[in-house]
């Protein structure tokens, strides 16, 4: 792998003395012209080329319509990349388990009642060697479409992400197209024991599952007419989030049922070795998509699997390409070194630390604070920051513009700089954020919550006005959202591709605000540089006070040319400067952010 995924950038800040350590080594490792900030797109393809504006609630695939492999086509991609984007993470690929019937293909079908949503959960695996046939043009056809996909993908600059789901299959589970010699996962279980170590699955012996009374969705206490409240499944499996129970409830991820790494969870033992038969398959699926050419892997619950199933199975892929990216959904602070260090993961989810933090600045919540910030850069992510994965949308957050949130984009516009240019680490976008897009609406399953349903077949307005009608050319956004969309794509192009973003020092400014005490619950700024270029990023969270105030610069920050001319990235103002040592006037209003380059 290229030294870019291997390194840890040891860059930390000390605040009030404003000092920075820095590793030459590791350094001199990562400013290298092949390394590479990413920029990812996630998108749900389901959704990312439907037209249908229907939306109607609980509706079927003819209803709401779907999108296919062959919409994301080569002028999509080509947009992308304008955006600045360079990798696109294609969510829910594989083949889930759905209450739309595909039997006349012999693909078997699923239980209603194990099925979150008419489309059903992307999450809810069913074929780990097949692709959904929801997105094929010809359903026969459906794994030709998908590696043409990788084709056009590759063929317009991009990488390509697709999700990895070690911890859970669906409830009905059953590979058809798995390749010769292949078993299943629970083929050669021992049913009676509700633990083995040479067990795929958990079971609750003895005991049939039941499935949740009361399928409720959208508050309105809709009941699916397919469902019977009935699943013949005896004995039990053990629920994907570690529902130890026969009965697990509708807020569990009840559709899915628990993989067994060799980790007896109810009497806290390990059996590691000799290596689980998990193990041995769930390679063999990671290495199967990576020769269809698979450029990186987004793992769905991470720590969910021992730490060390990644120290052995992640070489393992990256024998078949050792460029291949994986990127850990984690949420325990604690262990972030340690997924990095010892299980050899690239990338992870900066969800508890720096999302967490954002969020409340862009909501205006009374305990908002930029020490949240500074928490991340100076402690959780102090010797990984380049490790580090930062976004404000995916499909598990709220959409920023929706009612919950902050019911307007643009309040989301500092912490978005923030999270683009902070470290060299990736920046990702959601399908939709770019234009503004609301997650407004009851979809199904999905319920009135803020966000773009995952489970259900539905149509993405303000996606839809960026698309066109397959155009892909923004021309039924109004004015305010091609404003923001040009916002995006002047920040994702500058922070993708500036040196000092990529690999630059970092040192904090906000010790340095001449008068720092009018600002310091919501005003975060600081440099970074390398000998070629140099960045001040200011960024106001408050919606109402402008920031007006002098910051002096650091002396190895300030060129000796006394006089010149700083160009705001985001606005394309000239700045002329006479003689930066005096300090630095600076006006940012609210909600708003400055990028200064020179």
């Amino acid at each position: 792998m290229k030294a870019f995924y291997s390194l840890i950038i040891a860059t930390f800040l000390i605040i009030g003395s404003c000092k920075v350590k820095i590793d030459k080594q590791v350094a001199n490792q990562y400013n290298s012209k092949n390394s590479q900030k990413l920029i990812i797109y996630q998108l749900l393809p389901r959704l990312f080329g439907n037209q249908n504006t229907t939306n109607k609630f609980y509706g079927t695939k003819v209803e709401n319509g779907v999108g296919k492999f062959n919409d994301i086509n080569d002028k999509a991609l080509q947009e992308l990349k304008k955006l600045g984007i360079t990798h696109v993470w294609y969510t829910g690929i594989i083949e889930h388990a759905t209450m739309t019937d595909y039997s006349t293909f012999g693909i078997k079908s699923d239980d209603p009642d194990v099925v979150k949503g008419i489309a059903g959960s992307p999450y809810a695996i069913k074929d780990y060697y097949d692709v959904d046939p929801d997105l094929a043009v010809d359903v026969k056809n459906r794994i030709a479409e998908f590696e043409n996909l990788v084709k056009r993908t590759h063929d317009n600059g991009l990488k390509l992400i697709i999700d990895f789901i070690p911890n859970h299959v669906s409830r009905t589970y059953q590979s058809d197209a798995k390749p010769a010699g292949v078993k299943d996962f629970g083929e050669d279980d021992d049913k009676t024991k509700a633990f083995s170590p040479t067990n795929d699955f958990y079971y609750i012996p003895n005991q049939k599952m039941i499935v949740p009374a009361g399928y409720i969705a959208g508050g309105k206490g809709f009941q699916i007419k397919l469902k019977d409240g009935f699943f013949d499944e005896n004995p039990a499996k053990v629920t994907g989030n570690n529902v130890f129970k026969a009965d697990p409830s509708l807020d569990d991820w009840f559709e899915t049922i628990k993989l067994n790494y060799g980790l007896d969870i109810q009497n806290n033992k390990n059996y590691l070795e000799p290596i689980p038969p998990v193990w041995v398959k769930t390679r063999d699926i990671l290495i199967y998509w990576a020769k269809k050419g698979v450029d990186g892997f987004r793992c769905d619950v991470a720590e969910f699997a021992p730490v060390e199933f990644w120290t052995w199975v992640i070489p393992e892929i990256k024998k078949v390409n050792p460029n291949i990216v994986f990127i850990a959904e984690a949420y325990d602070t604690s262990k972030y070194e340690t997924f990095i260090k010892k299980g050899k993961f690239d990338f992870l989810y900066d969800k508890v630390g720096l999302y967490d933090g954002l969020k409340r600045l862009i909501k205006d919540e009374a305990n908002a604070d930029i020490k949240d910030i500074q928490h991340v850069v100076n402690k959780e992510s102090v010797n990984i920051p380049n490790h580090m994965l930062r976004f404000l949308e995916n499909h598990d957050e709220e959409r920023i513009a929706s009612k919950g949130f902050a019911k307007e984009a643009k309040f989301a516009k500092p912490a978005m700089v923030i999270s683009a240019t902070l470290s060299g680490g990736p920046v990702m976008i959601y399908m939709g954020q770019e234009v503004g897009e609301q997650g407004a609406g009851i979809e199904g399953f999905g319920g009135d919550d803020n966000r773009t349903t995952i489970f259900d077949y539905w149509g993405v307005p303000n996606h839809q006005k960026w698309m066109n009608n397959g155009a892909f050319d923004g021309a039924l956004l109004n004015q305010q959202e091609t404003e923001l969309r040009n916002f995006y794509k002047k920040l994702l192009n500058f922070s993708g591709t500036n040196e000092a973003i990529k690999f630059g020092e970092f040192k904090e400014l906000n010790s340095m605000i001449e008068n720092q005490n009018l600002f310091n619950k919501k005003v975060y700024a600081f440099v970074r540089f390398n000998q070629n270029q140099k960045v001040i990023v200011i960024a106001n969270f408050d919606r109402t006070q402008t920031f007006e105030s002098k910051i002096q610069l650091p002396k190895e920050f300030i060129s000796q040319q006394r006089s010149l001319k700083i160009t705001n990235i985001l606005t394309g103002e000239k700045l002329n400067i006479n003689n930066l040592a005096d300090g630095l006037m600076v006006k940012v209003a609210p909600s708003d952010a400055w990028i200064l380059s020179f």
